[in-house]
């Protein structure tokens, strides 16, 4: 895992790279600052190259401050617990279920347990999901070119598309994510919550 772990950091800096370039053009068009929690609340579809991000970044915390990495897990613990019932897949292994229609209405006021709610701000942040790093400025989805509803009040159309985000990282994203679903044998998409919580599947 070591190539991929190198790997991991390349993919990772070409996202925030990007992030940079696009908050460089966007400039006072961004809401986004500490303690602006916007994009916290509500859960999200992470990958399992995500998945191990996240775990090894709360297994770093562990070393910096063991305290600090306990209230994430029970968090996470306490999420698990609200979120299980009614979860979109199986929740005993935490894997979405890709054909449900359920998710997208799915625990939308749920507060992310990375988030630490006394700061507003990512306990994790270095180790956050790809979605969470390129959150924020104009980024081009299926559905078109998309931001924050708290960011580029009153911008045109133009303005907006002028700061959109460029990270060409699928193809290296894809291929780690394979590589990491071999070697783990998890295959499939899931919550933060489940990937923080101790013997997490």
């Amino acid at each position: 895992m070591c190539n991929a772990k190198s790997s991991d950091r390349e993919l990772v800096q070409i996202a925030d790279t990007a992030l940079a370039d696009s908050v460089r053009r966007s400039g006072a068009w961004l809401a986004c600052r500490p303690g602006c929690t916007q994009c916290c609340i509500g859960v999200f579809a992470i990958t399992q190259l995500d998945a191990v991000r996240l775990q090894e970044g709360l297994a770093e915390l562990d070393h910096r401050d063991p305290e600090r990495a306990e209230r994430v897990r029970r968090r996470a613990a306490d999420a698990v617990h609200r979120l299980s019932p009614a979860f979109p897949g199986d929740a005993s292994t935490g894997l979405l279920d890709e054909n449900s229609d359920d998710f997208e209405d799915y625990a939308n006021d749920e507060p992310c347990p990375a988030l630490d709610p006394e700061t507003g701000t990512c306990d994790l942040y270095a180790a956050r999901p790809m979605t969470c790093r390129v959150f924020g400025p104009p980024i081009r989805s299926e559905g078109g070119l998309g931001v924050c509803e708290l960011c580029f009040q009153g911008a045109t159309s133009e303005q907006i598309a002028a700061c959109e985000l460029h990270a060409d990282t699928d193809e290296l994203e894809a291929e780690l994510l394979a590589r990491v679903e071999s070697a783990t044998g998890k295959r499939g998409n899931t919550i933060v919550a489940f990937v923080l919580v101790p013997g997490s599947p």
